[in-house]
């Protein structure tokens, strides 16, 4: 049950409020962490982890390797559905239009399955379901190709057909997943990213659910919702570096538990 601090806070909050989600929020959907045993993929002899899996260098010495692992954690997310969360923020942005702005961390698409739209949905890590030319010929992602299968057999290599369905429809040249790789950096073009900074400094509110903080820009906009004061209201089952910004500021409040659990009660009693 939500206390009246907290109830006061949504009541009152008529401006922006950005909701930040991380895998936490897409847990209760059946999808495993990014850096879980399920994660791990074997290439020959080798286990790779999935911090060597996920760059730009593994992707151009290995990519049919590199790719048949996204291929197959693209299944996983497909074969997942949107839960009672990501369901109450389809109707938050729904009622509070451009007063609502989603960041998400997540790669799986349910944020967008659910009902949310691309305009409101700044996913700053991509998206599995979308891929994009390696050379950047294109001006933006596209989705995969329909002869991919997406139910994708752990260990499959690819065939040759699918070599050639992924390729750049424009120019020709390899396709590459539509996902910010551990030795890339956050922009614009792809990833929203001064648009999410520029968020954080318009948000009347921010509602954090489900993640740790482990990346840089997530951590950004909790540090500048923490610096100009603004009533932060992190939903995770542990204490995290977003708690210990509202421990510190006294602004907002942290609600240990599930997204499933709190994330409809909040947009419930969020105004119109």
């Amino acid at each position: 049950m939500l206390d009246d601090s907290v109830k006061h806070i949504l009541h009152h909050t008529r401006g922006l409020t950005l909701w930040l989600t991380g895998a936490g929020i897409s847990a209760e959907s059946g999808i495993p962490t990014f850096r879980g045993k399920e994660g791990y993929w074997r290439v020959g002899s080798r286990n790779y982890q999935p911090e060597e899996m996920a760059t730009w260098r593994a992707f151009q010495e290995m990519p049919d390797e590199v790719w048949a692992w996204y291929l197959y954690r693209r299944g996983v997310c497909r074969g997942a559905e949107p839960n009672a969360a990501h369901r109450a923020l389809s109707r938050a942005e729904q009622r509070m239009g451009g007063r609502f702005l989603l960041v998400t961390q997540n790669v799986d698409g349910l944020h967008l399955r659910a009902g949310n739209t691309l305009e409101r949905t700044y996913q700053i890590h991509g998206n599995i379901d979308f891929m994009r030319c390696s050379r950047e010929c294109l001006p933006a992602p596209i989705p995969m190709p329909d002869g991919i299968d997406v139910t994708w057999e752990k260990g499959r290599p690819l065939t040759e057909h699918e070599r050639t369905l992924l390729k750049c429809p424009s120019c020709g040249a390899r396709g590459r997943p539509h996902v910010l790789w551990f030795d890339e950096s956050y922009d614009e073009a792809n990833f929203r990213f001064q648009s999410s900074i520029e968020a954080a400094r318009l948000a009347s509110l921010v509602i954090v659910v489900g993640t740790t903080g482990a990346t840089s820009l997530p951590m950004h906009i909790g540090t500048i919702a923490a610096q100009r004061g603004i009533p932060m209201l992190v939903v995770n089952p542990e204490s995290n570096p977003f708690s210990g910004l509202v421990r510190r500021t006294g602004a907002g409040a942290f609600l240990e538990g599930t997204a499933g659990e709190w994330v409809p009660q909040l947009v419930d009693l969020l105004p119109d």
